[in-house]
């Protein structure tokens, strides 16, 4: 019995051994290899493509004003570069011009400064004008026809015209220290919206502006002197908004106003009431206010005064 009951063990454990040694392992995982980063698709590259010339493809829930207010553009310039019959219709995946046309491929406004055709070959040295031709005559851009444009009447004589075409050498030379977009941003002068404390700052794909908590009717001014570009309702989570154009790189927008004093096209003073803070589109009584830059929203404690 004893030896019937030892085989039938030493079965069992064979049998448990071989099974063990069947068992199919686990993959082994390197976990420290690093993710490799998915390759960007067609549209994605062609979308990228078609943003460096200028343009935009509209997506789903997109307007034109929104779209507008992305690029730092007046949703009424987008109409026209556009040829839209009905601003209110746009469709998903059609492609819109968002820059102006002569700033395609750069992205910067260019000054309409009359040049040379491209076949003229341009000497080194200014051309001489003749200073008998009538001043209304059409005239190749140059130092020294711009510094015989600015000269007094009577102003002549060859000593006047040397001096006059060396002149403008001195504020050229300043005004290429700082590129022309930057100090004109500089110059301007801002102040506080309104009255209140701030409730939400700056942060950079959370919160587009920073908020400033008040009352029902409380009054909202023009931060800087500029043109109203918008004044309506017409992007969804705004509530009534503003924006304002100050020059060709900078804006600023006023949201959740109760009411709107301004019209689109109207041109306001530093520290004008533009609106009554309200809680359009909100869930509380405050102003939302941002300060966009070339279309991107930057942080508005940078520009306005310490408090």
């Amino acid at each position: 019995m004893t030896n019937k009951s030892s085989l039938l063990i030493l079965s069992l454990t064979m049998a448990l051994l071989s099974a063990c040694s069947t068992t199919n392992q686990a993959p082994v995982v390197d976990r420290n290899s690093a993710p490799q980063p998915k390759p960007s698709t067609p549209s994605e590259d062609a979308q990228k493509g078609r943003d460096e010339r200028g343009l935009y493809t509209v997506k789903k829930g997109d307007t034109l004003i929104r779209i507008a207010l992305e690029y730092g553009q007046n949703y009424r310039d987008l109409v026209t570069w556009n040829n839209l019959a009905n601003p209110n219709d746009i469709k998903v995946d059609q492609v819109l011009r968002v820059l102006p046309p002569e700033s395609a491929g750069s992205g910067v406004q260019t000054s309409a400064i009359v040049m040379p055709p491209a076949d003229t070959k341009v000497p080194p040295t200014p051309p001489v004008v003749k200073k008998t031709g009538p001043k209304g005559e059409k005239r190749v851009y140059s130092d020294t026809v711009l510094a015989e444009l600015q000269r007094p009447e009577g102003a002549t004589g060859k000593a006047d015209g040397a001096v006059a075409a060396v002149a403008p050498a001195a504020p050229a030379a300043a005004a290429q220290s700082l590129p022309p977009a930057v100090a004109e941003d500089e110059r301007l002068s801002w102040m506080w919206p309104s009255e209140g404390k701030v409730i939400a700052s700056f942060d950079e794909g959370k919160n587009k502006g920073v908020d400033i908590a008040g009352r029902a009717g409380q009054q909202v001014v023009a931060a800087g002197a500029g043109k109203v570009m918008y004044a309506g309702s017409g992007i969804r989570g705004y509530g009534n908004l503003v924006i304002v154009k100050h020059n060709n790189s900078l804006l600023s927008a006023y949201a959740h106003n109760r009411s709107i004093v301004v019209k689109e096209g109207q041109s306001v003073t530093k520290g004008q009431m533009i609106a009554e803070m309200g809680d359009s589109d909100a869930d509380a009584v405050k102003l939302h206010f941002e300060i966009r830059q070339q279309g991107k929203p930057v942080d508005p404690s940078k520009f306005l005064p310490n408090r």
